[in-house]
């Protein structure tokens, strides 16, 4: 087979997305059914993957000056598919695989993966702004694709449901945590980091992620504040990620919980400290109300930290058993969860076995696997 990959999700520092697609590209760089792989960026087309430079922040394919103007995105949805068509007219023989949801137009053969619907099913978890377009796009995408690939079944179930989409047309390929993220038994391993950061071992819950609503991360505070104050302070939460949209209340508390010593927000770790920063935590907490599969869940288990996450979208499908689930709004639940995994020894030693067995059964090998047999059915 010959593929023509996009690559406008590899952003540095990645996002999720930009995650997937690049370790989906190193594998299927080494698949043998590949004879020919191409890289599609912009209206740009080369044998070799763009070098890519660190951006201050991942804010998706649109210039900025242009996300401000209503009329002009307009055309820029309207103009850019048919732009890229004419970019790709050399590569009719070529199978086209979007790993971020949008599609050129006219293309003969066309693969696209779809992480989530929220912009349809929960609106509310996106700026205002940012819905139409997306779904625009998304609708477009659907009707272009020759199949669509999704991450996790629940994201497959929410697009037959909502669209009465043929499940027939989609395949799930499970996302994978990257090798980086493993356990360091040795202080040694992680005490530098430990130490710039003025965090011990073993000494704090871990959250990663946006700060954005859909984490639900009001609802995390509000359990957190409930644990025995001598318990929160011994193991404060350590908020790490990016300062998303509609997280004002949620900032004013981290800046009050800092005062009172049982939160600290890092804001973004660098890609290469954050194996290190999940592998030092004592627990991962990660209430979320919706994702598309759960990576941070994953990674957590890989590194050998026990998990307490919610049961809502995808999350069960990634955490399985290895994890303590509960309801996403249930405070009490989340609190008593969060209680057990930084004090019950037994529990621990158990979460942690299981999250590490847990975490072996997804790999990026057996993604691009289950990508190549999507492209077959092409």
């Amino acid at each position: 087979m010959k593929i023509v990959f996009a690559t406008d999700a590899i952003k540095y520092p990645l996002t999720g997305i930009g995650r997937y697609a690049l370790e989906l590209i190193n594998q299927l760089q080494q698949a043998p059914e590949i004879t020919q792989l191409r890289y599609f960026r912009g209206l740009h087309i080369g044998d070799r993957l763009p070098e890519y430079h660190v951006q201050p922040s991942a804010s998706g394919a649109l210039p900025g000056w242009l996300k401000r103007r209503a009329l002009l995105i307009e055309a820029f949805r309207a103009i850019y598919p048919r732009l890229q068509k004419r970019a790709l007219r050399p590569y009719k023989d070529f199978l086209y695989h979007s790993p971020n949801y949008y599609l050129p137009a006219g293309l003969p053969r066309a693969i696209t993966t779809f992480h989530d619907i929220s912009v349809f099913t929960t609106p509310e978890f996106h700026p205002s702004g940012r819905v139409r377009y997306l779904a625009q796009e998304m609708e477009a995408s659907l009707t272009r694709a020759s199949r669509i690939i999704t991450v996790s079944e629940f994201s497959k179930r929410e697009l037959v449901r909502y669209f009465n989409y043929p499940a027939a047309k989609i395949d799930v390929t499970c996302l994978a945590c990257s090798e980086v993220f493993y356990p360091r038994a040795a202080a040694s391993a992680v005490a530098p980091l430990m130490q710039r950061l003025e965090l011990s071992a073993e000494g704090y819950s871990l959250f990663t992620g946006t700060i954005e609503p859909r984490k639900n991360l009001t609802v995390l505070l509000d359990a957190y504040e409930q644990l025995p104050q001598a318990l929160r302070q011994r193991y404060p939460l350590v908020l790490s990620g990016y300062k998303g949209w509609g997280s004002g209340a949620e900032h004013q508390r981290f800046e009050r919980g800092s005062r009172e010593g049982w939160v600290k927000y890092l804001g973004y770790v660098a890609q290469e400290e954050l194996p290190i920063l999940f592998a030092a935590a004592r627990l991962f907490v990660f209430p979320s109300l919706y994702e598309g599969f759960g990576l941070p869940v994953l990674e957590a288990m890989a590194s050998g930290v026990p998990v307490v996450c919610s049961n809502a979208a995808s999350l069960p499908e990634v955490a399985g058993d290895a994890a303590f689930i509960c309801e996403p709004q249930d405070v009490d639940a989340l609190s008593a969860g969060i209680a057990r995994g930084l004090q019950d020894e037994a529990w621990r030693t158990q979460a942690r076995v299981a999250g590490l067995a847990n975490a072996q059964k997804f790999s990026w090998q057996r993604c691009a696997q289950d990508t190549i047999k999507a492209y077959f059915k092409v």
